[in-house]
This record gives C-alpha cells, sequence and structure tokens, in this order.
C-alpha cells in the first residue's frame, strides 16, 4: 500500500539521503528521510562474489559497476512499489565499502592491476619493515604495505603509478571526478594524525626517504602526497554528481 504523502513528497523533492555499500558478499542501497535518518524509504541489494585470478583476490571493474546498477535499480523498484514514485534527485549520496586494499590508476584513470581487496595478505615484508620505519602497526591489508611490496617486488607498473585509491575512493571519484575519501577510510591507507585529521607528515617524509633510498627512479613519482587521495571529514563538501 502506499506510504504517507509525506514519505512520498520527500522522495520526489530530494529530502532524502542515499547510502550505498560495497561489502564483501553484497551490494546494498538504502534511502532514507534526510530529515530522519532512522526512517528508511527503500532499499536495494545485489549479491556478487570476490574471484582469484593470480593468487589474487579481486573484483572487476564490470562487476563494480554492474553490481551498482543491479542495487540500485532494486532501490528504485522498491520506492516505486511502496511509495508509488521513482527516485530523480537526493539531498546527499554516499559510498562506502570495504576498508584497505589496492586500486592503482594511471594518469588516464585507467587501472594498471587488477584490484587487491581486504582479502589479499601477500604484504609480509613490506608490512614488517613499515611497522619499524613508522614506528606504528602497519597491517598487512593496508593500502600503503601493498604499495610497498609492489616496491620490493620492483612491479612493473610502479613507472606508470599516478593515484591509488581504495573502493569507496574510487567509485566517489568516477561518480564526482573528486580523488577524496573520509578520514576513517583514509586511516586504512596510511597513519592519520589526530591534530591535523590528515595524513601524519612526520611518517610521510619517513616513507618519501625510504623509497627514496630504495628505488630513487621511482620516487618522484610515487611521492605519497602526490598519489594519495585528499583526506576529508564529516561535513565537508565532497562533491557534486558529474
Amino acid at each position: 500500500a502506499p506510504s504517507a504523502p509525506a514519505a512520498r513528497d520527500a522522495i520526489r523533492a530530494g529530502r532524502t539521503s542515499l547510502g550505498i555499500e560495497f561489502g564483501s558478499t553484497r551490494i546494498k542501497a538504502c534511502l532514507v528521510d534526510a530529515a530522519d535518518p532512522s526512517r528508511v524509504l527503500a532499499v536495494g541489494s545485489h549479491e556478487w562474489e570476490n574471484e582469484l585470478v593470480d593468487r589474487v583476490w579481486t573484483y572487476s571493474l564490470d562487476a563494480i559497476w554492474s553490481g551498482v546498477q543491479a542495487a540500485y535499480a532494486d532501490l528504485v523498484a522498491d520506492a516505486e512499489r511502496n511509495h508509488g514514485v521513482r527516485p530523480e534527485t537526493y539531498g546527499a549520496i554516499g559510498v562506502s565499502a570495504m576498508m584497505h586494499g589496492y586500486l592503482a590508476f594511471d594518469a588516464e584513470n585507467e587501472l594498471l592491476v587488477p584490484f587487491r581487496t581486504w582479502r589479499n595478505t601477500s604484504t609480509g615484508p613490506a608490512a614488517a619493515e613499515l611497522t619499524d620505519l613508522l614506528g606504528v602497526n602497519i597491517p598487512l591489508r593496508w593500502s600503503i604495505a601493498h604499495l610497498h611490496q609492489a616496491v620490493l617486488d620492483a612491479e612493473p607498473h610502479l613507472p606508470r603509478l599516478d593515484s591509488i585509491t581504495t573502493l569507496a575512493g574510487y567509485v566517489h571519484r568516477r561518480l564526482t571526478g573528486r580523488s577524496v575519501l573520509g578520514v576513517g577510510d583514509a586511516s586504512g591507507m596510511f597513519p592519520i594524525d589526530p591534530a591535523t585529521r590528515d595524513y601524519d607528515a612526520d611518517l610521510v617524509a619517513r616513507y618519501d626517504a625510504l623509497l627514496a633510498e630504495k628505488a630513487p627512479a621511482l620516487a618522484p613519482g610515487l611521492a605519497l602526497g602526490r598519489i594519495l587521495p585528499e583526506v576529508l571529514v564529516a561535513g565537508q563538501a565532497a562533491g557534486e554528481l558529474t
């Protein structure tokens, strides 16, 4: 049965927030009332699974986009079924996803190697070296561990590397054109300084110095300040749909 007119009006006017979450086994979409975020107006989902390709757990870019389209279509159908209205505008959109991992792109935003998800723990030597260098625990799954393991392994994609990000950061950049992350997501890429709410500048300098020593030809191109996403906190403008 149709819902109260207030819900229909909120959806029609875009007084809503749309959340999209890329979980490990399901992509979920949720539409809430902006005036009362506890009020769920519509939901959608799509099941997916990671693949083991060349000993790397990954999801293809095609699977990312076909999956989010399916979850979104499911949400739109749910809104039409329950409220008799099709969402066409939103007050805000947020994307979240499994943290960590390694999505590496060249200057044309082409993916250089298959997405290395949070399940990949082939970064033992890098994580150990970074934990010692930085004086903080660097988990195997963090993006900086994946980057440094690629450096230690002299992976051929590194000279073309222009940016790295997480799954949520990739989707956000495709939707808005901005390479940004919320501070929570960014904290799974590289250590954050709580005072500045940004990457720890001292630790960034230590890593850049290590690169200059270990891989001088790569060091300028792999400077962390150049390749990591910008860090934002809650409430800051993070872009608009392109």
